[in-house]
């Protein structure tokens, strides 16, 4: 995978590059010097300081980063026993939502999740993570599928939105996000879903009616993409800074208003830096989440999700 770096992050990411040639030099078993224990508490200094002052839109870039963990990566670290379901049995597989059935922490669950490329090959394939109607159709054929079997359904959100082409409108496709939107908000069991990138729009939501909703520190999650708000609003794609600042679409502006119930941290420099301690960090708070919904009864469940999402936006 080739290195991207953002022009912002550059200080972090070679103090990361150094921490990690001094590590590669180590021998076999040998405990890590005072100069590289200095050195990744710099880091860490740094790299707060430096993406505390980050603006929406840089936060924005961060989300999308072309290194970032997609839920593939996830799937990787967090789950094992992984069984892929392809295929809405109506039209087609989609690759850009992939889903299926795994063992988290020895326990059954479904896990959906989009899916972005890795190179323009793959992101032809994937469809740059932007789904077709048959991929939401099967998103929900395996939450039918979880709740037939008393399985919760981990989501991983990370799109820009559901495709706006011809095809997937002839094909249905704001019905098919309205179905998956109405099968998760029904469901009698309990659904954690994670914001590990970009979440746009309907796109999103339709994996989003959860009973808990997560966001990494640096993802984002807005009705529509900043650039698109500018084109709406002021006809000028170039001013998609202005339009991020007035989305509200950072972790803290989403925590704030209670669009999710927490923000998952990342390691420093972002998850792209480091997938595995990325991985333990969300993991960690998935097994919590489901910890507590597991005191739910199945009609509770559904009621603790209504209730959720009426209280978005209630202002006293």
């Amino acid at each position: 995978m080739a290195a991207t770096v953002l022009s912002f992050e550059k200080p972090v990411v070679e103090l990361l590059e150094r921490v990690r040639e001094l590590e590669g030099a180590l021998g076999n078993g040998e405990a890590p010097t005072p100069e590289i224990a200095a050195l990744k508490c710099e880091t860490v200094r740094v790299a707060r300081e430096l993406f505390a002052t980050l603006s929406p839109m840089q936060k924005v870039q961060l989300s999308r980063h072309a290194n970032r963990p997609y839920t593939l990566d996830y799937i990787a670290r967090l789950f094992t026993d992984w069984a892929e379901l392809k295929g809405d049995r109506r039209f087609a597989d989609d690759a850009s939502i992939v889903a299926g059935l795994a063992r988290f922490r020895g326990r059954s669950v479904a896990v959906i999740g989009h899916q972005k490329g890795r190179g323009t090959k793959d992101n032809v394939k994937r469809n740059f993570g932007m789904p077709h109607p048959e991929g939401y159709r099967k998103a929900t054929r395996v939450l039918e599928l979880a709740e037939r079997f008393r399985l919760p359904v981990l989501t991983f959100i990370d799109t820009p939105g559901a495709y706006p082409g011809i095809g997937a409108e002839e094909r249905g496709q704001s019905e098919a996000i309205g179905a998956a939107i109405a099968a998760m908000a029904r469901a009698r069991i309990p659904i954690v879903a994670s914001v590990i990138g970009e979440g746009g729009s309907g796109g999103a939501l339709a994996l989003g009616v959860a009973n808990k909703v997560f966001v990494l520190e640096f993802g984002c999650y807005a009705v529509i993409s900043p650039e698109g708000c500018a084109t709406i609003l002021w006809k000028d794609a170039a001013r998609a800074e202005e339009a991020a600042l007035q989305l509200k679409l950072t972790s803290e502006d989403l925590a704030r208003l209670g669009v999710v119930d927490a923000v998952v941290d990342e390691p420093p420099g972002g998850a792209h830096q480091d997938y595995d301690a990325a991985a333990v960090l969300l993991g960690a708070a998935i097994a919590k989440a489901l910890e507590e919904l597991d005191r739910l009864s199945p009609e509770a469940l559904v009621a603790h999700r209504y209730e959720r999402f009426r209280a978005i936006g209630a202002h006293a």
